[in-house]
């Protein structure tokens, strides 16, 4: 793929400036081309090197992003056994990582019903190798200010500004209320490691089977089942059910053999994993809203209408969201329909 850049990219200007002074790697800058991007702004390029090997070169404005939190994650998970990239090079200052390549096909390039299985198993190894070595006061901890402030997202962006709905007290009352009860489970939860977007767009298809790990420098110290939510409960794929049903017993068999502390009966442990994911999704129904109407990245609008699927299946199972589900379908009902249905 050719460098697509406009004239004024300065960016891209420093960065091929700084590659040429990695000599110990002989990066090739005309190589220099799009790798990803992602909802943040970050940009990742792939460039080759002399001896006909990849790197991957991570751009994170100083201004907006900050690679320190990268590079202290990268060596947490690192030392687990699980794979991410290698950090080879870097300039803290001026936002510029090297890194090791973990090719370019992710989970969901290659997910599908052949393939499901054994991908999504190495993914729940892999989880579990990471959890078992956790320890507290490595990583930030995702407390209660913070849980409830990703909450808030959605009553902010997703019904503010996307729904264009201002909330009467007695509906926000039943919102908090209804964001109380989940958070008194997600809190009541053993705490680990944390990847916190632990899903089929960050994991890798390397050949030794165990997934390659991206995108983990938001990773804190937190409920035991918000990485599993956020593979099972994927926002750009679905599975049935009784698949879901299916990895998740799997889980929870090898996490209880393994030492972690998962709740003792697979019911209890469930229901912990439903109340996770309505957290999550909550947050992320918000965070899609943002992305579309702050930063003008309108690709995530297609997967809200499965987040809000797995939003409601969830909340409808439990008589104490009951209130809940009747606000936002009152919601749904009156949401604009705009090239894309709810």
């Amino acid at each position: 793929m050719p460098l697509i850049h406009s004239p004024d990219d300065s960016r891209l200007s420093l960065l091929k400036q700084w590659l040429p002074t990695l000599t110990a790697f002989n990066p090739l800058v005309e190589s220099l081309r799009p790798a990803s991007a992602d909802a943040s702004f970050r940009r990742y390029f792939r460039v080759d090197t002399h001896s006909g090997a990849s790197l991957i070169v991570m751009d994170a404005p100083p201004a907006q992003e900050d690679v320190r939190p990268f590079l202290h994650v990268a060596e947490v998970f690192g030392k687990t056994g699980i794979s991410v990239p290698q950090i080879l090079a870097q300039d803290v200052e001026r936002g510029f990582l090297l890194l090791s390549d973990l090719g370019s096909t992710t989970y969901l390039n290659l997910l599908n019903n052949d393939t499901a299985h054994k991908l999504y198993i190495d993914a729940i190894d892999a989880l579990i190798l990471l959890q078992t070595q956790s320890k507290p006061g490595v990583l930030p901890e995702y407390d209660r200010a913070l849980l409830q402030r990703e909450l808030l997202l959605f009553p902010d962006w997703y019904i503010g500004k996307h729904l264009q709905v201002n909330l009467s007290d007695d509906q926000t009352a039943t919102l908090n209320k209804a964001f109380d009860i989940v958070l008194a489970n997600n809190l009541a939860q053993a705490q680990v490691f944390v990847h916190r977007d632990y899903h089929s767009r960050n994991l890798m298809v390397l050949p030794n089977g165990s997934p390659g790990i991206i995108d983990f420098q938001d990773a804190v110290y937190g409920p035991i089942t918000y990485d599993l939510v956020s593979l099972l409960r994927d926002a750009y794929i679905q599975w049935d059910e009784e698949m879901v049903l299916d990895w998740v017993i799997r889980y929870w068999e090898r996490a209880k053999r393994a030492g972690l502390p998962v709740a003792p009966d697979i019911d209890s442990f469930y229901r912990d994993f439903e109340f996770m994911g309505l957290q999550r999704h909550l947050k992320v129904l918000g965070i899609f809203a943002r992305l579309y109407h702050r930063d003008g990245k309108d690709a995530y609008l297609k997967d809200i209408p499965l987040v809000m699927e797995y939003t409601l299946k969830a909340a409808r199972r439990y008589t104490a969201l009951t209130p809940l589900v009747r606000l936002i379908e009152k919601l749904e009902d009156k949401a604009p329909k705009v090239g894309y249905t709810f």
